[in-house]
């Protein structure tokens, strides 16, 4: 049987691209999705063998998709696909049990053969963000958000991306009082008082692209 595989990135051509790629290679990609969210609910019904995700995505970003699929699929291996150059992501990735890293400058060979990797209980690192790894695994203080909770962190990319509290509370399947219970605790601890600050600091910190 062929590995089965969920992937999810937000640029159409790119996905669509990959996944004709893949499937040359013998892999089937049983579903590609176009953000986090999606790609966790795809992963829950279809119990693929290995997710491939990408960093940079709406709704969910690549880290916090990979921190639900380990709960609800803690047998399903998640590969980042991104120009993974910054310790903070790659730091937090580990930390939900992230197994592979693909720089997006590699090959397609480079993904299949990190897919091999991951399935066989490996952690596989592309060549260019070898550095990034080490650095991640060494004793540097954290980044300012660290104190966020995950769903801290989900709020602020929501926010980031222009979305309403009603908005954000559809999204995250939670009432309106509890997204804007979130939302003020977020902007306590980060001593922001308005949505324009709130979307900067997201910026600054690379939880959502400029």
């Amino acid at each position: 049987m062929p590995v089965r595989l969920v992937l999810a990135d937000d640029h159409l051509v790119l996905r669509q691209a990959l996944k004709a790629l893949l499937e040359r290679r013998g892999l089937e990609v049983v579903a590609d999705e176009a953000d986090g969210r999606a790609a966790v609910t795809a992963v829950e019904r279809l119990n693929p063998d290995v997710a491939v995700l990408d960093v940079a995505m709406p709704v969910l970003n690549g880290v916090d998709a990979a921190r639900e699929i380990s709960r609800i699929a803690p047998a399903c291996p998640v590969i980042l696909l991104s120009g993974i150059d910054d310790t903070r992501f790659v730091r937090e990735a580990l930390k939900v049990g992230v197994r592979g890293f693909v720089q997006k400058s590699q090959g397609c060979d480079d993904l299949v053969h990190a897919i091999e990797e991951v399935r066989g209980g490996r952690l596989y690192v592309s060549p260019g963000a070898s550095q990034a790894i080490v650095d991640a695994c060494a004793t540097t203080p954290p980044h300012d958000g660290s104190h966020l909770t995950p769903r801290e962190k989900q709020v602020l990319q929501l926010v980031g991306e222009g979305k309403s509290t009603k908005q954000i509370a559809d999204v995250l399947h939670i009432s309106v009082k509890t997204a804007e219970f979130h939302r003020g605790r977020l902007m306590k601890k980060l001593n922001v008082h308005d949505t324009a600050n709130l979307v900067r600091y997201a910026i600054r910190e690379g939880w959502i692209a400029p």
